[in-house]
């Protein structure tokens, strides 16, 4: 138990951190992506606006083709110096046609024809105005501008601006690591300090009820011994003092039946599951071994059983516990059938998996009441649980030998028409 306390804890720790921190350094990460795309933008406008500075100057690869005046089309004056494209940036232009001919091409560097077509085809199996792609190991942003009847593409060389977005995401993914398993180590340490307080307390309360049931033990069969007594030496049933050692001895059957069930109770959650006395044997057969002595109780409380058990189920386990939980089940289904009810018991394997239901008529069980049944002590109806004898034991005991097999108890129920429970086990 508590060492599923203790990873939920680590878990949840983890959870929160980690979505903090993929928070924070996406952000971050966003931020600077944002930023760099914007400078890019920009550029590359700069860039298809600064057509003419390029053609001012002596370019350094041309295509020959029609000339227009590009002076006037842009409108530039070269007597700003803000206008003049940086020399920082690796760049070039393509002009084209409506139909896609080269006109001009101008660029900062040395560059081949079939470079600029490389591009152009890129550029087109995209069909966007801007965007990104990656040509001779180099990223290049791009933009396209239509300006009176031509399309001018304008290119910037990215490379430098991607690897610092990759040296961030590589930073981000090995600190966030390193944070991580730093985070895990501490979080460990510091959960086991918080359990341990937790689980001597546990552990001191498990000694005391163990000790007390052992305790209660001696005294309990020596006041039944001695009611029994004073029953035999009673000659007549109908005597006052015969009535009320009968309520003795029932109560002290009552008691030694709790004590029992306690001691057995704080036994099974101080055994692991590795200690557990497992086998392979046929549930099936131990199943219906168990009905035939249920059949007749039934029967006296006018009450119809009808069960289905596959054959040959073979589970791993402690049979003798897990024939337990069948009777504690059953138990229960006959204590809160009614007269002329009906008890279902379906035995199935399906996919290595066993499913045991068994399904009663009834007053069923509240919504509030379903999550509550598996505590130790609780009980639906009080009085009548009294009545039944029991005392809100069964269901805990039968969920913890349920939980040392790694399997699953659940719990079914419309109020007023049924309850049904369904355990669920591993097939051998």
């Amino acid at each position: 138990m508590f060492k599923k306390l203790r990873v939920r804890l680590l878990f949840m720790n983890l959870s929160i951190i980690t979505i903090l921190m993929l928070t924070s350094f996406s952000s971050i990460y966003g931020i600077t992506y944002n930023n760099i795309q914007n400078t890019i933008n920009q550029d590359l406008y700069r860039i298809a606006d600064a057509k003419k500075e390029f053609k001012s100057m002596e370019p350094k690869n041309s295509i020959e083709g029609p000339k227009e005046n590009i002076s006037q089309e842009f409108n530039f004056n070269e007597k700003d110096p803000e206008e003049r494209l940086p020399d920082r940036l690796v760049s070039f232009i393509v002009e084209t046609d409506l139909e896609g001919n080269v006109i001009e091409t101008v660029a900062s560097f040395d560059l081949e024809e079939d470079f600029y077509q490389e591009a152009l085809e890129i550029i087109d199996s995209k069909n966007r105005k801007t965007g990104n792609f990656t040509l001779d190991d180099n990223e290049w942003a791009y933009l396209v501008k239509e300006h009176e009847g031509n399309y001018i593409y304008a290119f910037l060389d990215m490379t430098a601006q991607q690897k610092v977005l990759d040296r961030l995401l590589y930073t981000f993914i090995f600190v966030s690591a390193a944070m991580i398993f730093l985070i895990f180590l501490i979080s460990n340490f510091l959960t086991n300090r918080s359990i341990k307080p937790i689980k001597e307390a546990f552990d001191k309360q498990k000694q005391f009820i163990s000790d007390a049931s052992h305790e209660l033990k001696t005294p309990l069969a020596v006041i039944s011994t001695n009611v029994d007594v004073l029953l035999s030496n009673q000659s007549s049933k109908d005597s006052q003092d015969w009535k009320w050692l009968s309520y003795i001895k029932s109560e002290v059957e009552r008691m030694g039946y709790l004590t029992k069930d306690l001691l057995y109770l704080t036994q099974m959650e101080g055994v692991e599951r590795q200690q557990l006395l497992k086998h392979s044997f046929d549930f099936s057969e131990r199943v219906e071994q168990q009905l035939l002595g249920m059949e007749v109780l039934a029967f006296e409380k006018n009450i119809e059983m009808d069960y289905e058990v596959e054959a040959d189920i073979i589970i791993e386990g402690n049979a003798e516990q897990l024939i337990q939980v069948v009777m504690i089940l059953l138990d229960n289904a006959l204590k809160y059938t009614p007269e002329k009810g009906k008890i279902n018991l379906f035995l199935k394997c399906i996919n290595h998996q066993v499913t045991l239901s068994i399904k009663n008529t009834g007053e069923g069980i509240q919504p509030g009441d379903i999550n509550k049944i598996f505590d130790r002590f609780y009980r639906v109806d009080k009085a009548r649980s009294r009545i039944a004898g029991s005392h809100g034991l069964g269901l805990s005991i039968a969920k913890a030998i349920v939980e040392q097999h790694d399997g699953k108890i659940l719990c079914e129920s419309i109020p007023g028409e049924m309850t049904m429970f369904r355990v669920k086990l591993k097939a051998y």
